[in-house]
């Protein structure tokens, strides 16, 4: 082409610039983009209003639900053995504990008043293995508790207890504590 003269318009040359029709599409659909996120949050915005309104209102009293109360179930009921053996601790215990002779003599009393006699036996156990139990010298309550009087030490707890018909012990294992 030469210098000065401006390109004729020819339908089969057409010019081509570097810019892009797409640019106010792009520019065109980002504006429209942005009016919905505005439109967007001012929606929000007064449902926002809107439920701050209804949370300042006050609720109406819910309808009174009829609850049944159950009464607690009753504490387990403790056996015979095991009121018999707490009490059997506790003599035990007083024995051991007790200032003088003639305390420890009337604990002696009472205690013995749970038994079907004075020679019922008392057996201790000094070692278990595979269900087999070794006891020591097997020995009757009277001596025991004439034992704990002397040593005032209480070292053993009652493993199991038997009792007779007449609800009276008729047999002590004891175990070392």
């Amino acid at each position: 082409m030469p210098e000065g003269k401006i390109p004729e318009a020819n339908p089969k040359n057409t010019l081509k610039f570097n810019q892009t029709p797409k640019m106010k599409e792009k520019l065109f659909s980002f504006t429209i983009n942005r009016s919905l996120v505005i439109a967007l949050v001012g929606l929000l915005a007064l449902g926002a209003c809107k439920s701050k309104k209804k949370a300042a209102a006050p609720a109406p009293a819910p309808a009174p639900v009829e609850t049944v109360e159950q009464a607690p179930p009753p504490p387990p009921v403790a056996s015979a053995e095991e009121v018999a053996a707490e009490k059997l601790e506790n003599y035990f215990n007083s024995v051991a504990a007790s200032g003088n002779a003639s305390m420890a003599n009337q604990s002696i009393q009472e205690t013995l008043s749970m038994f079907s006699n004075q020679e019922t036996p008392v057996l201790i156990v000094i070692h278990e293995e595979n269900g087999i139990k070794d006891y020591d010298e097997p020995t009757t309550i009277k001596r025991y508790l004439e034992y704990l009087k002397d040593t005032k030490k209480n070292l053993n707890y009652i493993s199991d207890i038997r009792l007779d018909a007449n609800g009276k012990v008729s047999e002590l294992e004891l175990r070392r504590k």
